[in-house]
């Protein structure tokens, strides 16, 4: 152990896990070892740019060739080509240190990210990307910060020290610091897709509260709310309650980098005030209701519905055309024409084809009709996906057959998500907040300048849902069940547990001691002077649950287990 730790360890009934411990050793430096590919460093303008885009990369990773880098500058930059903005991108100017050797490699671990080399290199670059954007010789120059990895950890330390004035946008990507605290409880508000943090961009894992090695806190600090967003990879090591190496390592090749800049593009635009050129395909799927009370209505919803298709395949978009009736009617979801079947002709002809008729009870089976509506469409992966819905009357809940809001909201989000919009008059407006809301969509009024929400619609962009993994009633995290603290006499003291997981990772004050199949731990020679705070972390084969600390005092008596919970713990 190294000597700074100061304390000496030693393990009761414990069988120490020596094959995770190598195995991870190698999983690790597989994963960061620098990437291959080249390209030539950037030019520096001669002038202030009106703004900078600087990238933290990941351990081991080349200056200005790291394949996160590369991919983050060509994603944004592809779009920053639209405008005349000065821009220009740096890769920071810090050591971002490998684990290339087994001490960098447990000192990473052991020191939880802040102490040692790693630590050391962390702090370096919250230096430089301060003085970067806090000292910046160029006084009007505004910044984009980012970073992945061990780069991330950079970005979320140096937040609540960046001057929220000259920045526009702070980006991580699989940071090891991550703090979520809607994944803390036994069913976290998160997986019921509540109270999510401003800052929670693409994090599938509803259960995640905090990285592997502890957490940033505040990791969002109040000037920078609006400004500071966060992508975890679905099964990511690092920021996730998943043990995926591979999922760390695949934030160019799933196309997390592409999906933040579409964001990050939005914000710069803001920021300057120019405008946002970027289109990107739609799929949008216009479902119309045909009973006879919309007898009234059905001549300026086809104008809308029209504008809206013509506008659609003129920015390479795809339509497609349903109407709708009650299930009661008999009438199942009627398809004029899909996305692959749909050009601007046939819309229009199907469009003219659709006449109003039957209807009993006011409500129409408008769940039903989406939900069958939405699994026959042939969705493309990275368009922005869109419900249109132009009806006068509200909707069975749950529908006559049966089909719930929860379903339709659920295959909504897995699907990219498809965001519902509903035109309604005023006076049914309300019925369909929740089902708008819960879909990131809307709800206008029949009477209003429909155009606003056409152009609403096309000037959108794809983005991945907030959350993926709401349904997890069958999962259960391991967890420390319970724990208790015994003085042995002699100036030692065991640590004792009971965990539903098949391992435990152990750590004292912050250092990392190993991950042990037992069930308690002996500890001798405490430093009275400070604090004793022993940190475990239940493991299983493919999931870590939430660390539970136990302070140890001198009188060692008591159970004295303090879980973690939301707005505490170090920063």
């Amino acid at each position: 152990m190294p000597k700074k730790i100061g304390q000496k360890i030693r393990w009761a009934n414990t069988k120490f896990f020596r094959c995770l411990w190598f195995s991870s050793i190698l999983l690790l430096v597989n994963l960061l070892m620098p990437a291959g590919v080249l390209t030539t460093r950037d030019v520096s303008a001669a002038s202030c740019p009106k703004l900078k885009v600087v990238f933290a990369r990941g351990s081991g990773q080349e200056r200005w060739s790291g394949q996160d880098y590369l991919t983050f500058k060509s994603e944004l930059e592809s779009k920053l080509r639209l405008t005349d903005l000065k821009y220009e991108f740096e890769d920071l100017d810090y050591p971002a240190i490998g684990v290339g050797n087994v001490w960098t490699l447990l000192s990473t671990f052991v020191g939880r990210g802040d102490a040692y080399e790693f630590g050391a290199s962390v702090d370096v670059g919250v230096k430089r990307l301060m003085d970067e954007v806090n000292n910046s010789s160029c006084p009007k120059t505004k910044f984009v910060v980012a970073g992945y990895s061990q780069g991330a950890m950079v970005i979320s330390k140096a937040a609540p020290y960046l001057k929220s004035d000259r920045l526009v946008y702070a980006a991580t990507f699989g940071d090891p610091k991550i703090y979520l605290p809607e994944g803390f409880g036994a069913m976290p508000e998160a997986c019921r897709g509540a109270n999510l943090s401003n800052y929670r961009i693409y994090v599938p894992d509803c259960r995640v509260y905090e990285g592997m090695l502890g957490s940033y806190r505040p990791y969002q600090p109040e000037a920078l709310v609006d400004k500071m967003g966060t992508w975890c990879n679905h099964t990511d090591l690092f920021c996730s309650t998943y043990l995926s190496i591979a999922s760390h390592t695949s934030y160019v090749s799933d196309g997390l980098y592409g999906d933040a800049s579409k964001l990050i593009f939005d914000k710069i635009t803001k920021a300057f005030g120019v405008e946002n050129n970027f289109v990107s395909l739609h799929d949008t799927a216009i479902l119309i209701d045909s009973t006879g009370s919309m007898s009234g209505l059905i001549d300026s919803y086809k104008n809308e519905a029209l504008n809206l298709a013509r506008q659609t395949f003129e920015n390479g978009g795809r339509v497609a055309l349903y109407d709708y009736r009650d299930v009661a009617d008999g009438y199942e979801p009627h398809e004029r024409c899909n996305f692959e079947t749909c050009t601007l002709e046939n819309f229009e002809t199907m469009l003219g084809s659709i006449r109003v008729d039957g209807g009993g009870d006011t409500p129409e089976s408008l769940l039903s009709a989406g939900l069958k509506m939405m699994k026959k469409l042939n969705w493309s992966f990275g368009s922005t996906k869109s419900v249109v819905v132009l009806t006068d009357a509200s909707y069975h809940n749950p529908d006559l057959d049966g089909t719930t809001f929860d379903e339709v909201v659920a295959l909504s989000k897995s699907i990219d998500p498809v965001n519902f919009y509903f035109v309604v008059p005023s006076g049914v407006m309300s019925s369909y907040n929740s089902l708008a809301l819960a879909t990131d969509g809307a709800v206008v009024s029949s009477t209003s300048d429909l155009s606003a929400l056409t152009n609403t619609i096309i000037s959108r962009y794809d983005s991945l849902p907030r959350v993926e993994d709401f349904d997890v009633s069958d999962v259960v995290l391991p967890e420390i069940l319970n724990s208790t603290i015994k003085d042995l006499g002699d100036g030692s003291f065991e640590v004792s547990w009971d965990s539903s997981g098949s391992k435990t990772m152990v750590a004292l004050n912050d250092y990392i001691l190993g991950v042990t199949e037992g069930n308690s731990v002996v500890l001798e020679n405490l430093d009275f002077a400070t604090e004793n705070i022993v940190t475990l972390i239940p493991l299983n084969d493919t999931r870590r649950g939430r660390s539970v600390n136990v302070k140890i005092e001198r009188s060692g008596l008591g159970n004295l287990t303090i879980p973690k919970a939301p707005n505490t713990g170090k920063r």
